[in-house]
């Protein structure tokens, strides 16, 4: 269509197969949207457009994605709040002819497969490298690894014991995103093959004699928790997205299922320096003697 429509926090400009909606960068624009930046919807990933009043003289034109289209609502799972769907243009209701216009338009470009889920991913995820805090380590994902590096304050003694962990992408079978928003949120890599299943978990009955039964998430070495000011939606929603987008990729290879340790790879220098700044902190809170602090510092930058 070639057209550009602008609204609350977003504009969307069509194009003759996709839909760029790129996100305001403001103090009231939701954070998720400033990380998101723009996105590009092919109109194949749409399965409905719908035009609805809003809050306060608005208009909501809402591009609804097919089930399966988009790896950041696949890891969401229903859980964003209304005001931070990104598929949802608030205008004033002043324009709600021109935005009943674009919905028509809209509604005359889906395809014939618009009302069947999706096969595989067609809006593309967000972009790595990244990392985000959680509550009890680091997380980061360079696009083949993710990696979970333990905050002394934070991480359970289970995590300790267990050591830093790395995960290659080819090993996983999905991810579980609870936001940080509710009670308990977390990030949990799931394995791929039976122990997946068995992990799936959840409500229920008790398990039968011989089956695995889900572990909590702050034991779960293959888990970050989150908390007040860590893990939030606007960081660790996009990077299981973007986690979650690879794994797909990626889930016809046969591989094992284990989480591998970090081994003898050169860790990141960032991280060595974020680990000697937060040991640093034990250190002054007195909770890590002289010997101690010299002792792990010294290992720390043996790392690099």
């Amino acid at each position: 269509m070639g057209d550009v429509l602008a609204g609350i926090h977003a504009t969307w400009e069509f194009d003759t197969d996709s839909v760029l909606i790129r996100f305001e960068r403001g103090i009231r624009t939701p954070r998720l949207f400033q990380s998101l930046r723009e996105r590009r919807i092919p109109y194949a990933a749409l399965s409905s457009v719908t035009l609805t009043p809003g809050k306060r003289g608005t208009v909501v034109l809402r591009a609804v994605p097919r089930p399966g289209a988009d790896p950041l609502l696949e890891a969401a799972a229903g859980q964003l709040k209304e005001g931070h769907d990104p598929y949802r243009l608030v205008l004033p209701a002043e324009r709600g002819t021109l935005a009943e216009y674009y919905a028509d338009e809209l509604r005359g470009l889906l395809g014939s497969e618009a009302s069947l889920p999706a096969e595989r991913f067609l809006v593309t995820a967000p972009e790595t490298p990244m990392h985000f805090k959680a509550y009890d380590g680091r997380a980061g994902f360079d696009g083949a690894l993710v990696s979970f590096r333990w905050f002394w304050t934070g991480a359970s003694s289970a995590k300790w014991k267990s050591g830093d962990q790395s995960f290659p992408v080819a090993e996983l079978g999905g991810v579980e995103w609870r936001s940080p928003e509710a009670l308990e949120g977390y990030l949990r890599l799931l394995p791929r093959g039976p122990a997946a299943d068995s992990d799936a978990g959840g409500p229920g009955p008790d398990p039968a004699p011989g089956v695995t039964t889900r572990v909590q998430p702050d034991q779960d070495p293959a888990s970050v928790v989150f908390g007040l000011g860590y893990g939030p939606v606007h960081e660790s929603l996009p990077f299981a997205a973007a986690v979650l987008e690879s794994v797909r990729r990626t889930q016809s290879v046969p591989v094992a299922t284990a989480p591998v340790p970090v081994g003898g790879a050169r860790r990141d220098p960032a991280d060595i320096a974020e680990r000697i700044r937060h040991l640093g902190d034990l250190h002054q809170a007195g909770l890590v003697t002289d010997a101690e602090y010299s002792a792990k510092k010294a290992e720390l930058l043996a790392e690099l």
